[in-house]
Parts: C-alpha cells; sequence; structure tokens
C-alpha cells in the first residue's frame, strides 16, 4: 500500500482542472538513526520547550508562531490567523508557465513527490494536462502550500502519472562564487588531462547500475 499522501487539492492549467492528491518519492524511515543517551544513567534524553526569560516550561497549547521585526520584538499569529492568509496554491497547483527542464538549475531541488489523479471524474483532465507537456518535452512550473508554506513546484510526466519536486526560493541558494573565488587558475597539462579522460572513460556507467549500487551498499552496509 502506498503512503499517506501529504496533500490533496487541485491541479488547474488554465480552463481544465482535476482532482489530485501528492506522495512522497522519498523515505528516510529506513535511514539509521541515533538517540542521545545519559551515558550515566542509560536513559534517553528528553527536550523541554521553555521560555527564554523565565526558564519556565511551556505547554503546547500557549505556543504561537511568530515573526521577528526587530531584536526581541515578535509579530505573533495563531493558526486560524495563518489559515487567513493562505493563498489559493494551499489547495490548488495551478500551472503558470512550461519551460525545458534543463533550465532548471539543480541547485534549487527540494524535495521530489508522485501526483496521481484523485477520483475517476478527473481522470481525462489529468491525461490531457501530462500528455501536453510529454508531447511539448517540458515541465510545468506552479506553486503548492504544504505544511503552511508556499513552495515553488515543477511537474514532469513520468509514466501514468506525475513526477514534481517542489524548489527552493533563490535567496536560500548560497552563491558559488562564495567558495570558488579563492580557488586558483590552474593551467593543466595535456598529458594528465589525457590520463584523467582515460580513467573517467572506465567508470562509466549508467544510472540503472549505479541506483543499484547505492542499494546494493546500503543492505551491505545495514
Amino acid at each position: 500500500m502506498p503512503p499517506r499522501p501529504n496533500w490533496k487539492g487541485y491541479l488547474k492549467l488554465s480552463l481544465v482542472s482535476c482532482s489530485i492528491a501528492l506522495y512522497p518519492a522519498a523515505s528516510s524511515s529506513e535511514r539509521i538513526s541515533f538517540n542521545q543517551i545519559n551515558s550515566k544513567t542509560g536513559s534517553r534524553i528528553k527536550y523541554k520547550k521553555v521560555d527564554a526569560d523565565t526558564g519556565d516550561e511551556v505547554e503546547a497549547a500557549d505556543i504561537v508562531k511568530g515573526y521577528q521585526v526587530d531584536k526581541n520584538v515578535y509579530v505573533t499569529l495563531d493558526d486560524e490567523e495563518l489559515e487567513a492568509l493562505m493563498i489559493e496554491s494551499s489547495h490548488t497547483i495551478e500551472i503558470d508557465k512550461f519551460v525545458p527542464a534543463e533550465q532548471i538549475d539543480e541547485r534549487f531541488y527540494d524535495s521530489p513527490y508522485y501526483i496521481v489523479p484523485n477520483d475517476n471524474v478527473g481522470q481525462d483532465a489529468f491525461a490531457v494536462i501530462r500528455d501536453a507537456m510529454r508531447s511539448k518535452d517540458t515541465v510545468g512550473i506552479g506553486r503548492v502550500v504544504i505544511s503552511k508554506r508556499e513552495r515553488p513546484i515543477i511537474l514532469k510526466p513520468d509514466g501514468k502519472g506525475l513526477r514534481a519536486m517542489t524548489l527552493r526560493y533563490p535567496y536560500e541558494v548560497r552563491d558559488q562564487q562564495e567558495y570558488f573565488s579563492e580557488i586558483p587558475d590552474v593551467k593543466v597539462s595535456g598529458e594528465m588531462l589525457k590520463l584523467a579522460e582515460h580513467i573517467v572513460e572506465t567508470k562509466l556507467g549508467d544510472s540503472t547500475r549505479t541506483s543499484s549500487w547505492i542499494t546494493i551498499r546500503t543492505r551491505l552496509w545495514n
């Protein structure tokens, strides 16, 4: 059985729309994780939410979200106020534009999802949107609200469904020049370059075998 969808709503392209469900395409359930343990007692460490000034523990019902506007000055919002501010993309993914997939910088990729039609009524509309993108070899770009946070999202045909990827905003991606500017210009000798190219050629493979190799290594390590 597939996992429960992260999001349900509508996919919209101009006057065409259909009900869809968004499922996570990746899982961390099998990832190895560690708990923090008190070495003296062998007990797990627990964390409490406390007031920064008084040090008193704060009940969950008394916690609200706040946006800092100045030092120690916050504008607070409760869940009802946040819901009132939600834009249409909290319930609808509207495709704003189409671009070739190679034009999207992979640094902006965030989390992968699968999109499937959520009822029989919208099957035809879903297929129309999917096949139109496939025929033009493009991906669609829209917006979606997941966990009360708006994200850009790209949609791409994948078999009978759609594969989606949320994107980071430009301010979340660091400029490479912060790291590359100090790298000196090095003139590589032709002999060394040919040797490196030969090594690359001997290790050429395909992505399918690489994925299988990673799976095998992971299982052996576990």
